[in-house]
């Protein structure tokens, strides 16, 4: 027998679950989750087989949308999950969220789709175990027991908000807007290495009292003009909104929204009864959603062989030309010579968090990496560096030493989930793939390269 979790996450005031594991005779009731005004689940113990299933939700048959659909002999749309003998816990097979233009209603009122199939190698089966744990857990999961959440006032000084993040180690802040209450963006490394390249090409216009008081909220403002006058565009730009998740997300889908939007974290609000401002809760990033994962399949690592494939055959990271670049992307590095600016500019050009640094022969000297801009808020040294004059390992020597540990390494024989076990470590963000003997630069594989191969 195996423990199976049937999820529904949609809300209603009655859930039932009826499926072919017991004759579709039974309507069995599900229970709400604790701290969730929408999530149902109940755990069935089933033994292994293909069974198929509906809700009933306030008298009303539905299914699931986001979980693996099949179409029986009389045209009916069920939900549909395999139970593995080796399968984990909490699992119920789902396949990714079907299309809006896939789905037709029937006269009877259901859903009607292409049967999807299941999976057919190893590495899917990998996919679809991983992708079903996060569509059944919530942000709710990742919530600290305790900490501090910190919000900056869009009006503090850059200077202020460059020092906070120097000295409380954040590399991204949300920004609170007092005349509308509420959340109205995120301040992340990006913004403050956008401003030193603006800074240091207009240091001639610009007087030492403009550079210490300038806010967050004028750099924002001239950050979306210079992206107009970039893309050319005269009639009004419209502001992304911000991008934020509830309590009640899957990890999927706030997994899924970062990926989407290239951003590196998002907030989670919860939303109130009165219509009131949202509380902010916690930030929620990959990091912490990988560390999720592998709390969960720890102990069940002879289930799935899949995770102890070595990371050089699979195809997620980027490599140097001469290992094979089966990902299709160059592996881009500086030396130690070449100036701050290079780095700088590679970063925001590239859309990448960090740079490996090596020597002459390709050896691993250094890495620098996006979070390492707030070490010059120390003894402001932002304030008067010259980039161009400035090489990359004259600014190492700034970075905080305690922060050395970030540059963790690899070789292309170990395993997906060393790897992956290394990046859900918050401090972590890249693993820099390097050859045992020489450490020598093979390649370098990112919290993102992760998620995107999970998510296929």
């Amino acid at each position: 027998m195996v423990l199976t979790v049937f999820t529904w996450r949609y809300g209603g005031r009655r859930v039932f679950l009826c499926g072919s594991f017991n004759g579709w005779n039974e309507r069995i009731q599900m229970i709400m989750v604790e701290g969730s005004a929408t999530i149902f689940q109940r755990i069935l113990d089933l033994p292994p087989g293909y069974y198929e299933y509906r809700y009933l939700v306030d008298d009303v048959w539905q299914v699931d949308e986001d979980q693996q659909c099949v179409r029986d002999g009389f045209g009916m749309i069920n939900n549909m999950v395999f139970v593995e003998e080796s399968q984990l816990l909490t699992l119920s097979l789902a396949a990714s969220p079907i299309q809006q233009n896939q789905l037709g209603a029937s006269s009877d009122g259901l859903l009607h789709t292409t049967v999807l199939q299941l999976p057919n190698n190893e590495m899917d089966v990998l996919r679809c175990h991983l992708s079903l744990h996060l569509s059944s857990s919530t942000a709710y999961d990742l919530m600290p027991d305790s900490g501090k959440v910190i919000a900056l006032d869009v009006n503090v000084a850059v200077r202020q908000a460059f020092h906070l993040m120097y000295e409380e180690g954040i590399a991204v802040l949300p920004l609170w807007d007092e005349q509308n209450t509420k959340i109205s963006g995120m301040l992340t490394a990006s913004d403050f290495i956008l401003m030193l390249l603006q800074l240091n090409s207009n240091r001639a216009t610009l007087t030492d009292e403009e550079i210490e008081e300038h806010t967050i909220s004028a750099w924002k403002d001239l950050k979306f003009q210079h992206h107009r006058e970039l893309i050319g565009v005269s009639e009004p730009l419209y502001r992304r909104a911000l991008i934020q998740a509830g309590p009640d997300e899957s990890l999927k889908d706030v997994a899924l929204r970062i990926l989407q939007n290239e951003i590196s974290a998002v907030p989670i609000l919860s939303s109130t009864q009165d219509g009131s401002c949202p509380h902010l809760l916690f930030i929620a990033c990959l990091s912490g959603i990988l560390k999720h994962i592998c709390r969960h399949f720890r102990r069940h690592l002879e289930f799935l062989p899949q995770l102890q494939q070595p990371v050089g055959n699979l195809p997620l990271g980027t490599w140097a030309r001469e290992v094979g670049n089966i990902t299709g992307r160059s592996l881009l590095t500086l030396r130690a010579s070449d100036p701050l600016s290079s780095a700088l500019n590679l970063l925001i050009q590239a859309h990448v968090s960090s740079v490996p640094i090596v020597d002459s022969d390709g050896i691993l000297v250094d890495v620098y990496c996006k979070s390492d801009i707030a070490s010059l808020a120390k003894s402001s040294v932002y304030a008067h560096i010259q980039l161009d004059q400035t090489i990359i390992s004259q600014a190492l020597e700034i970075v905080d030493v305690t922060s050395r540990n970030r540059c963790q390494t690899c070789t292309r024989f170990d395993s997906l989930y060393k790897v992956m076990e290394l990046l859900s470590d918050p401090a972590m963000r890249r693993v820099i793939v390097i050859e045992a003997g020489s450490r020598r630069v093979e390649g370098i594989i990112t919290l993102r390269d992760i998620f995107t191969y999970i998510f296929g």
